[in-house]
C-alpha cells in the first residue's frame, strides 16, 4: 500500500473498527511499536457526517463589528507594505489612515452582505466533518496478523 493515492477509495481487510480516530490511532501506534509493518495499514473514516455546531446569533453590532475588525486587519497589513516605501516618520501615519480606511470598507462591505442575506441566516456556525466510527484496513496478506495482533495487545511482533 506504500505510495497509495489518497483521493483512491482505501482497499483491505478490515482488521479494527473504533469508535474514535485517537482509538485507531493507538491500535496503530501499538502495531508499529511491536514492529507491523503499518504501511500496510490504512485509517478509514465510516459514516461520515457534516456537523454545523451554531455559535451564536447575528446581530447588527455583531456584523458591523466583525467587518470593522476584520477591515481594519487588511488596512493594517496594506499600511504596512505602504509605509516600507515612505519617506522616515511619515510611515505611522499611513499606517493608521490604513487601519481607518480598512475599518470604514470592512464595516460597509459587511453591512451590504448581510442586508443581503434578508435575515435568512441570522446565526454564526462552526462547520466539520465527523465520522460516526473509524475502521483500520489492512492489505490482505498481512491482515489475519493485524487482526491477531490488535485483539492481543501483549503479543509480541514480528522479527525483522
Amino acid at each position: 500500500m506504500r505510495g497509495r493515492d489518497p483521493r483512491q477509495v482505501p482497499s483491505g481487510w478490515p482488521v479494527g473498527s473504533f469508535q474514535t480516530y485517537a482509538e485507531a490511532q493507538a491500535a496503530v501506534d501499538s502495531l508499529a511499536d511491536r514492529n507491523f509493518p503499518v504501511q500496510k495499514l490504512t485509517i478509514v473514516g465510516v459514516d461520515l457526517m457534516q456537523v454545523e455546531a451554531i455559535t451564536g446569533k447575528l446581530t447588527w453590532g455583531r456584523v458591523l463589528g466583525g467587518g470593522a475588525l476584520s477591515g481594519m486587519w487588511m488596512g493594517v497589513f496594506m499600511g504596512l507594505i505602504l509605509s516600507l516605501f515612505t519617506q522616515t516618520g511619515t510611515g505611522w501615519a499611513i499606517i493608521l489612515w490604513s487601519l481607518l480606511i480598512g475599518a470604514v470598507f470592512g464595516l460597509v462591505f459587511a453591512a451590504i452582505a448581510y442586508a443581503f442575506t434578508g435575515g435568512k441566516r441570522d446565526f454564526s456556525s462552526a462547520t466539520t466533518i465527523v465520522a460516526g466510527h473509524y475502521d483500520v484496513l489492512c492489505d490482505p496478506d498481512a491482515a489475519t496478523q493485524a487482526r491477531d495482533m490488535i485483539a492481543s495487545p501483549n503479543q509480541p511482533g514480528p522479527t525483522q
